[in-house]
């Protein structure tokens, strides 16, 4: 069976600069190296990597009338990624960011979350996602876990696998907000540090075991360069991050969630899909922006097989 996926949630139109190593002061300048944009997003960027590694794509969320979702629109098309459940607002500007990445791939940013914030259950398009395989919720602390459980509790009903991904900081507060949804995931799919923070737990595998303890079926958590952590009620084991020049880190984790997540569709073992989604990420973090790559999932998996990983001593504190 063809694994269709709906994308649903966050949509970001990002600007990379590299590489910044200050702000300039007053109105000073500095020359960089490179400057480019692209789609981004936990809903656009998981979108982008998906279509890459061979699934059906569709994208719905909410952007602006402006000349920034226009782009946004046609860069995800380019990628073969149906574009047609995404809606326009009028009155408000397409979610963007301004990304000054580090030498070292690392970034703060400067977002405006727009549209995203006028996305909620009345604009889903129901029917279309009781007929995929999969829907990937982007961000749900944006409607709130009321909001986001009217979205998955019907769709997993339909029988469609269900996931998210956050793009908040962990706080406790934030995991009270979400905290009616988690019932009705299959996998979230959150970093390390939103982990820690969400749950207050004084390890990452106790962190885990407290969102699977409110009803996720499975959390595979982001570690940056030391892999990822996967836990469910029957297991618990890491997948260590592949050996690369990291040139930016931005995207990755939307990767490794569609890596993990293609994985899931091919009906691979979670660890398994853990390797495909590090594989992803490590693809994506050698150049700039959540598109970088030419790869599909033939070469993600040479890739995976033919680099070797770091281990634990090698990967940075």
């Amino acid at each position: 069976m063809t694994q269709t996926v709906i994308t649903l949630g966050a949509h970001v139109f990002d600007v990379q600069v590299r590489p910044v190593e200050a702000i300039p002061e007053g109105q000073g300048a500095a020359l960089v190296e490179q400057i480019r944009f692209g789609p981004a997003g936990t809903a656009a960027g998981t979108a982008l990597t998906l279509a890459k590694l061979g699934a059906a794509v569709r994208t719905a969320g909410a952007i602006g009338t402006d000349p920034i979702g226009d782009l946004l629109l046609a860069m995800l098309g380019e990628h073969g990624i149906d574009t047609s459940l995404v809606v326009r607002r009028a009155g408000v500007q397409t979610s963007a960011s301004v990304l000054p990445i580090r030498p070292d791939g690392s970034r703060p940013a400067f977002h405006v979350p727009g549209a995203n914030l006028t996305y909620g259950p009345d604009d889903v398009p129901a029917a279309d996602v009781a007929r995929a395989t999969h829907l990937h919720l982007g961000a749900p602390e944006l409607m709130g876990g009321e909001n986001a459980a009217k979205i998955l509790a019907p769709a997993r009903e339909a029988g469609v696998i269900t996931s998210a991904d956050l793009l908040a900081p962990g706080d406790p507060g934030v995991l009270t907000w979400i905290d009616p949804a988690l019932p009705h995931l299959d996998y979230l799919l959150p970093n390390e540090q939103q982990v820690l923070g969400l749950t207050g737990a004084g390890t990452l595998e106790e962190g885990a075991r407290a969102l699977i303890a409110r009803g996720i079926g499975c959390v595979a958590v982001t570690r940056d360069a030391r892999g990822a952590l996967v836990v469910t009620a029957e297991e618990v084991f890491a997948v260590p991050a592949f050996a690369v020049d990291v040139v930016d880190t931005t995207g990755c984790g939307d990767a490794f969630s569609a890596g993990f997540l293609r994985g899931v569709g091919l009906g691979r073992s979670p660890r398994e899909a853990a390797v495909l989604g590090s594989a992803a990420a490590a693809l994506v973090a050698q150049g700039l922006g959540s598109d970088h790559g030419e790869f599909d999932l033939a070469a993600a998996d040479a890739f995976a097989a033919a680099t070797p990983v770091l281990e634990a001593a090698d990967a940075p504190h």
